[in-house]
């Protein structure tokens, strides 16, 4: 990666960054420029893949720019979010880590409580609302459950939820305890996001 010193220049280069048509103070076209094909095809079929999944910020944040700009532009625009994200993965070694489905409502809960309200109120609800306390957080457990993924880092195993085996035996990089174990403890499993 010592091509590109910044997830900027991999997104111009593979051609998933707006372009920026202006003449005379009038904006034109921000269409995106060719860049390399192949890469490009593939992230934004990812990204149509990353809208289809349950509880995933990609496929929240292309809902939410879909209803604004059209799914198309919506498209492009998670493809751009997946390559800035592998670029931090590869050139810093980072882990990822899913922000979830619910990450926009948690960054803000007042103004989602209030939309959410009035939204109600337009269809003939009344609506009173009392902030319940918080439940203490459960402890957090990394479960790896592959060997493969161990060795990636990854906070859970893909090829279980892709694949829906069986958990693989043990090895020296993952935990002898299974799911099952962990949710009859009341214990949380990390999904990747803190």
């Amino acid at each position: 990666m010592a091509q590109f010193p910044t997830p900027g220049h991999l997104a111009s280069w593979v051609g998933l960054c707006p372009g920026n048509a202006e003449r005379a103070g009038k904006r034109f076209s921000g269409r995106t420029r060719k860049g390399d094909r192949y890469i490009r095809r593939i992230l934004v079929q990812s990204a149509w893949a990353a809208a289809r999944t349950k509880d995933c910020f990609l496929a929240t944040l292309f809902f939410r720019m879909g209803q604004r700009r059209g799914l198309k532009k919506a498209a492009v625009a998670v493809a751009h979010r997946i390559l800035i994200s592998a670029w931090h993965i590869i050139a810093e070694g980072t882990l990822y880590q899913e922000r979830g489905g619910d990450h926009f409502d948690r960054r803000n809960p007042e103004r989602t409580a209030r939309k959410l309200t009035r939204r109600l109120e337009n269809i003939g609800y009344q609506i009173t609302l009392v902030r319940r306390q918080c439940a203490a957080k459960r402890p957090v457990v990394d479960l790896l459950e592959c060997p493969k993924c161990a060795r990636w880092r990854l906070p859970r195993c893909i090829h279980l939820i892709r694949h829906k085996q069986t958990p693989l035996p043990p090895t020296q990089h993952s935990p002898q305890l299974s799911r099952a174990y962990f949710r009859s403890t009341g214990f949380q499993l990390n999904s990747g996001y803190p």
